[in-house]
């Protein structure tokens, strides 16, 4: 983002600053909603963090029905117990804990992306109304750069995913049609 670009956006919202006492209300006041967007945000993915660890993960392939697979490390197929040895429902646990800690970081980098948002714009409000906009840029750039490692870091856990996976529908040919991801998906995560 270049900040000629941001600037002349900025400026767009120029109107509303003027409807506070001093400019700096404007970005205060985005910085306060910026933290309440970040507390809800916050709240939500508390709440799917607690429903994803007590509830049934979920396996939704067109044409066939739901499985589910639960905490306890059970497969269930429209709601029905698949019978399972201790080393498959070892394997289903180990995924499971893979995909949970797949979309439980990919959560963490959501809010840390909405905060980062947020920040940003307060900041480059902040930068018009007082004339500083040396640096903002810089720092924003900076703070994306660290989500960017996080989300690479992501990545990294796809191919171990793929092997356990792919092990499982081996080893549990009910669970073999939704085993549905691919090296595709590993190889266009960074993309």
């Amino acid at each position: 983002m270049k900040m000629r670009i941001l600037v002349s956006t900025l400026l767009l919202a120029l109107p509303l600053a003027a409807c506070t006492d001093q400019g700096t209300d404007a970005a205060k006041s985005l910085s306060d909603t910026g933290s309440s967007i970040g507390r809800s945000v916050q709240e939500a993915t508390d709440k799917a963090r607690r429903e994803m660890s007590t509830g049934n993960f979920k396996l939704s392939v067109d044409g066939l029905p739901t499985a589910e697979i639960t905490p306890a490390g059970a497969l269930l197929i429209e709601g029905k117990d698949v019978v399972t040895t201790p080393a498959q429902r070892a394997q289903l646990l180990e995924y499971r804990h893979q995909v949970e800690g797949i979309a439980l970081a990919g959560m963490d980098i959501g809010v840390a992306g909405a905060n980062l948002g947020v920040k940003a714009a307060g900041e480059a409000l902040k930068g018009v109304f007082s004339g500083q906009t040396e640096g903002i840029e810089q720092r924003i750039n900076a703070e994306a750069d660290k989500l960017k490692v996080q989300a690479k870091g992501l990545c990294d856990k796809l191919p171990a995913m793929l092997a356990t996976q792919q092990a499982l529908a081996a080893s549990l040919p009910a669970f073999a049609p939704y085993a549905t991801m691919d090296q595709t998906d590993v190889d266009g995560c960074d993309e």
